[in-house]
């Protein structure tokens, strides 16, 4: 029978559309080549600052979600991070000392410093020099050793903690380490790691802000007479602020544009962002003022110079290294900031959780204790589960640059919402002890932490810049399998070279997107209930890595959807970017909640925390993704993801109150998980102390519960009425002479009594408190 002729069409159809989708030279001459055209002319020049920061770090764990099929046995493979011996003695002995040294009312209202013994025992101990390595005289501590220590420290004072975190972070150190010459490494890391010189980088210009690579501040290359002899120098003129420890560093590193108009290094003439190392006391330097950051007592200032003649030696890494500042600052800033605003807003929350807990349950109201209200158990639901979050974060995080990973993307993700969700701790943590966190004083042991959280919004990249701007802006360039690839080909000089690598990563791409939106469709009709989870996991965890999975693929159908559409302007739709973004984050955050609990055991004790934090993270995941589809601009685009991504509507609602009762139950009284929850609380069990006497007291309390009961018994049989002394405070006293309880319980009530007065103390202060100030002299920087 002999074949149709539109048979044969349909066939040769096929076959020139097969031939053309695999055969790369057909396929390249016919398609790709308009396409590759047309996407050289649209993208964007890249400025070398901007290439710079945008393959600054590595790629890691973000990698896996972004591409819509996470690899779980990768999660559960990163080795958990551990302390050494060494790095455990110091946790429990030096930075106990530490602590014990620092009084927080007097750091912040008397002193407005650290006292002196505690910056002599800090800088005898080596906590400056923790990242330098021994044999430069420094500790050589791991980053996850690095990030206990400053948690810790950050449950007893910020200026204790910021203090050490700062010469550890991103700073001379670090860069000296990196890029300095033997002869700088020689010379400043001993004198760092001992205390000897402290340092301070100086970046942050008040005409470029966040925009930190447009810093007015330029040198110019010229000679000039350094040490009594004519050298080959640079003029710098420099104006900072927010210089952490500026105001008493002995040697600050110098972020600025340097110039070559006459050419004395070569016919650069704009040599580009340059990092100097220059001593406090140099000739035009003008340090020593100091802002004053919402009463937190780092000491934070200016810096400032005008035609500061420095010689090319003070160039981090010598004249070579001239015009790399910027490389130097991306490539740091991923560890930095990995360790530091993630540790200390850690250190806060675990301090809040603690004794916010232990308070809610000594603090009584209607014969109750007030942690046993639903709508103050809410407020503690999230400050239990969203600690539990924010360690698991901090640690895994940490545990990457352990690895040695610079996680450029997983840092911002870690910045942001750590510091977001200590605010929200914080801010619960206000609510439920009322009027006694409003007054400051030494037994206020929230007050301070409520008026600095802003702080950590603001610094290391403001949070709104951080969410709008880096976590999806640099994560869907970085983390995309071909999008990167795709930009480099278009640039590439060699146009053919290029064609043929931008025909592999196009149409690899294509692939991707076909194969992710099929996923998340697939997965959302079946509810993910299919979905394979290639390694051993806690079955009560189970379903969270198939949701998972489902929220991978369909962010990664999202993502490119959005990149066809919007193109190179999805930048300047900030709002979609943040969106975009939040799913990234929570994907992260929930990976980090997994990873967290598989590392310690699965402990079934700990399962609401992680429960809660989790089905939390997903809701904010799914919300976010609402967002991106009710505000895309392309209306039946919208639609049809949609359907794509939620074939039967939303898979989440908001997190259980079961769980939740679970969550804040376990901040109520002394337990194995409440201590896992609040492992690096400096808790001084001394009734003076505002913490160590909400300790006492929650014990305390715990002890009268069945006497007090007792006592109530009575009451409602009558055996108090209309006794005028049986009220709220001398109850227990009327209990005793009436034979109610004997005078054993007594002693064990007055002891509950007597902790909880102190706990629920408020301070008052005479009638011209705070009139007068002190006339404090500069701080002297070498002894401090």
């Amino acid at each position: 029978m002999p074949v149709h002729p539109a048979l044969w069409a349909c066939l040769a159809v096929v076959l020139a559309v097969g031939a053309l989708f695999t055969l790369p030279p057909l396929r390249r001459a016919i398609l790709t080549r308009g396409i590759f055209a047309a996407y050289r002319k649209v993208l964007p020049q890249m400025s070398d600052t901007e290439r710079d920061a945008l393959e600054a770090g590595t790629v890691w764990w973000e990698g896996e979600l972004f591409r819509g099929k996470p690899d779980w046995q990768k999660l559960h493979a990163y080795p958990v991070p551990k302390l050494t011996a060494e790095e455990q003695a110091f946790l429990d002995n030096e930075c106990e000392e530490a602590c014990r040294l620092v009084d927080d009312w007097q750091v912040t209202h008397e002193l407005y410093d650290l006292p002196a013994n505690a910056w002599r025992y800090i800088k005898e101990r080596g906590f400056l020099g923790m990242i330098i390595p021994k044999k430069y005289g420094g500790l050589e501590f791991s980053a996850y050793a690095h990030s206990q220590v400053v948690t810790k420290l950050s449950t007893r004072s910020s200026a204790l903690s910021v203090s050490v975190m700062v010469p550890n972070s991103l700073g001379p150190a670090e860069l000296l380490l990196h890029y300095g010459t033997e002869e700088q490494k020689n010379h400043y890391l001993p004198r760092l790691a001992k205390g000897i010189e402290i340092p301070a980088f100086a970046l942050t210009s008040p005409w470029a802000g966040s925009d930190a690579a447009s810093i007015p501040d330029a040198g110019v290359v010229c000679k000039g007479v350094y040490q009594g002899k004519e050298v080959l120098g640079m003029r710098v003129s420099f104006d900072k602020r927010y210089i952490t420890l500026a105001p008493l560093c002995t040697v600050f590193g110098l972020a600025f544009h340097l110039y070559d108009p006459e050419g004395l290094l070569g016919d650069k003439k704009h040599i580009g962002i340059t990092c100097a190392l220059v001593p406090y006391d140099h000739p035009g330097v003008d340090t020593g003022r100091r802002h004053f950051p919402l009463n937190a007592m780092f000491m934070n200032g200016p810096v400032r110079g005008t035609e500061v003649f420095m010689p090319l030696d003070f160039i981090i890494g010598g004249p070579a290294m001239a015009g790399q500042g910027w490389r130097m600052l991306m490539e740091c800033l991923a560890a930095g900031r990995s360790i530091s605003l993630p540790s200390s807003n850690t250190g806060m929350a675990q301090m809040t959780a603690r004794a916010v807990g232990g308070y809610a349950r000594v603090r009584s109201q209607f014969n109750m204790a007030v942690g046993k209200f639903e709508g103050v158990e809410e407020a503690l639901t999230r400050i239990g589960a969203y600690t539990y979050l924010m360690d698991a974060v901090r640690k895994m995080t940490a545990g990457a640059v352990d690895l040695g990973e610079k996680p450029s993307v997983v840092s911002a993700i870690a910045k942001y919402h750590v510091t977001e969700r200590a605010r929200q701790v914080v801010n619960d943590g206000m609510d439920v002890i009322g009027g006694k966190g409003i007054c400051l004083g030494p037994s206020n042991f929230l007050g301070r932490a409520y008026q600095q959280v802003p702080v950590a919004i603001t610094v290391e990249g403001a949070n709104i810049l951080t969410r709008s701007l880096i976590i999806f802006g640099q994560g869907a360039i970085r983390c995309h399998p071909y999008l990167l690839p795709e930009m480099r080909a278009a640039q590439n000089p060699d146009a053919r070279q290029g064609l043929i690598d931008f025909d592999r990563a196009l149409f690899g791409h294509i692939g991707f997107t076909i194969s992710n939106a099929w996923r998340a469709f697939r997965q959302g009709i079946t509810g993910s209930h299919f979905v394979s989870v290639n390694t051993d996991v806690a079955p009560e965890m189970r379903r969270y890595y198939q949701q998972l999975t489902r929220f991978s693929a369909a962010f990664a159908f999202l993502s490119d959807v959005s990149l066809l559409v919007l193109g190179g302007s999805v930048k300047r739709r900030e709002k979609l970017s943040a969106r975009l973004g939040d799913i990234l984050a929570q994907m992260y955050l929930i990976s980090c909640t997994l990873k967290r609990y598989e590392a310690e055991g699965r402990q079934q004790a700990d399962a609401p925390l992680a429960h809660w934090a989790i089905w939390d993270a997903m809701y904010k995941a799914q919300q976010a993704f609402d967002g991106v589809l009710a505000n895309f601009p392309v209306r039946f685009i919208a639609a049809l993801v949609k359907r794509v991504i939620f074939p039967w509507g939303h898979p989440y609602v908001v997190p259980s109150d079961a769980f939740g009762h679970q969550v804040a139950k376990s901040l109520l009284s002394p337990s194995a998980t409440r201590d896992r929850l609040t492992a690096e609380c400096f808790v001084p069990l001394h009734e003076e102390e505002p913490v160590g006497a909400i300790e006492l007291a929650l014990q305390a309390t715990l002890a009268a519960e069945p006497i007090e009961a007792k006592i109530r018994a009575a009451e409602k049989a009558g055996r108090f009425a209309n006794n005028p002394r049986a009220n709220v405070r001398d109850i227990a006293q009327v209990a005793a002479e009436l034979g109610v309880i004997t005078a054993a319980e007594f002693e064990i009530m007055q002891r509950r009594t007597h902790l909880r007065d102190i706990v629920v103390r408020v301070d008052d202060f005479p009638f011209d408190f705070g009139v007068a100030t002190a006339n404090k002299p500069a701080p002297d920087r070498m002894a401090a």
